[in-house]
């Protein structure tokens, strides 16, 4: 295992534990702080290891992410009027 795979779980050890504590934000600040360590880190992952390693990472950082992926994916569905009435 490289060093990019081993911050990877690093990443996904401190979130975990981040999501154990409580906090008066629902854990918004420290979703931000994941992101901002996470992405830079999957790109490391891809860069040492391929596309399907980054792949997995992502799909693991979103899946404890999920609440930041599913605001994202309604903010861009309301971009493109996906909450038009149908005429």
């Amino acid at each position: 295992m490289n060093l990019s795979l081993i911050l990877a779980c690093l990443w996904a050890l401190l979130a975990n534990v981040l999501a154990m504590l409580p906090s008066k934000d629902n854990g918004w600040r420290r979703a931000y702080f994941l992101v901002a360590v996470g992405v830079p880190l999957l790109g490391y992952v891809t860069y040492q290891n391929g596309p399907w390693w980054g792949l997995f990472v992502l799909a693991a950082g979103m899946s404890v992410l999920r609440w930041p992926v599913i605001y994202l994916g309604r903010w861009v569905k309301g971009l493109f009027g996906g909450d038009k009435p149908a005429t």
